[in-house]
């Protein structure tokens, strides 16, 4: 192998299996860099970093361990390639359109390390079983509206009343629930159909009635599109009339929506959405829908909201609370407690650094006894010869 500076030619056979550039992209989408940023802070140029991505060049030890130590990676992150990551055709974004490319791979990138991340655990902690119903995708509204109540029947909801936690019905399904603060102001909520689904909650939205709506969307998504690219208004129209389905079924909405001939009774309408926590745009929607208001009232209803600057936060958003994402945070805290040593391990072995661990997880990797840092210091520096 010949050098230049300290900068390696690939040679045949040579790195291959030391350094994969796709982890090194990876890498850098999950911190959020450009390639110019990256290269900034390794002192090195836009070029070459792209080299390194592309397989085109391997990097010195020093250069490699900077780059780790600039990710929040351990250099042993570089020593295999990503398996089986995530593609933007797994992803159903609500934004798709109008989203930043770059942001778009970042959010990616996030769920491959999540599912990493996540696969590991599945093999120290029992996640609940994948259980989603398996529909084709349905052909008009009442055929959506069919396939919500069996949903809802699927997991003993039943028909009748509302549902305590839209979050707790997806990871009680197997999916994990995470949020990307900050990504999902820009793209909004997003789910990925892999073996364990994940869907990514947004932190822009105050409300939590809109963000039980947005859950409802994304489940959608994955028992309805399953090969098929979201994004465009009919799709998004399928997965909206889905949520509202699946939160406020027809016959009980039918039963419990105010009926006047002419004004909205208001008073009724926000009693409906502390009942059934949806948001009263959702339930004017959900009317004209279901034709229990005509065009003339939904319109009305709308500019009603927004003259009395409801658009986008309701009077009683304050009493519908937030839902927290309870899975992976359960796991993690189980085994911290009962096999911190397990954790430290998993995450040696997936070469990530407890700063990349807190900006996946939101919690703080606990520390261990020194006798076990130095076994497992030592495990790692194998690893990596």
């Amino acid at each position: 192998m010949t050098t230049k500076g300290n900068t390696p030619d690939r040679g045949p056979g040579d790195g291959a299996r030391m350094f994969h550039g796709d982890k090194l992209r990876l890498a850098r989408l999950l911190a959020g860099l450009s390639l110019d940023e990256l290269g900034g802070m390794v002192a090195t140029s836009r070029q070459f970093v792209h080299q390194l991505e592309t397989g085109a060049k391997d990097p010195t030890e020093e250069m490699r361990d900077a780059l780790a130590a600039a990710l929040s990676v351990k250099p042993t992150f570089f020593a295999a390639p990503a398996i089986n990551p995530v593609r933007e055709e797994d992803c159903h974004f609500r934004r798709l359109a109008s989203a930043p490319r770059g942001l778009v791979a970042q959010a990616v990138a996030r769920g491959t390390a999540v599912e990493t991340l996540v696969n590991g655990l599945e093999t120290l902690v029992r996640l609940p079983d994948v259980d989603f119903p398996e529909a084709a995708r349905p052909e008009g509204a009442d055929a959506i509206e069919r396939l919500a109540e069996d949903a809802r029947l699927h997991w003993g909801l039943g028909i009748d009343g509302p549902i305590t936690s839209m979050t707790r019905v997806l990871e009680n399904a197997g999916a994990v629930v995470v949020q990307f603060d900050d990504l999902t102001d820009r793209i909004d909520a997003l789910s990925m159909a892999r073996r364990r689904p994940i869907v990514v909650r947004s932190t822009a939205k105050a409300a939590g009635a809109r963000l039980r709506f947005d859950l409802a969307h994304e489940a959608a998504h994955l028992i309805m599109h399953q090969g098929v690219i979201t994004g465009d208004n009919v799709t998004e129209g399928e997965a909206h009339r889905f949520a509202s389905a699946f939160l406020i079924p027809r016959s009980a909405f039918a039963r419990e929506f105010p009926r006047t001939r002419r004004a909205l009774d208001w008073n009724a309408l926000f009693a409906m959405k502390l009942r059934w926590k949806v948001s009263v745009r959702a339930i004017a929607r959900r009317a004209f829908d279901l034709g229990l208001i005509d065009a003339a009232q939904y319109r009305t209803a709308n500019i009603q909201l927004v003259k009395t600057g409801q658009a986008k936060t309701e009077r009683y958003d304050d009493r519908i609370l937030i839902e927290e994402p309870e899975l992976l945070n359960s796991a993690v805290a189980w085994l911290a407690n009962k096999n911190s040593a397990g954790m430290h391990r998993l995450l040696a072995d997936l070469g990530m650094a407890p700063a990349l661990f807190t900006r996946l997880t939101g919690q703080i990797l606990p520390d261990l006894p020194d006798n076990v840092v130095s076994f497992l210091t030592v495990g790692a520096k194998r690893l990596s010869s």
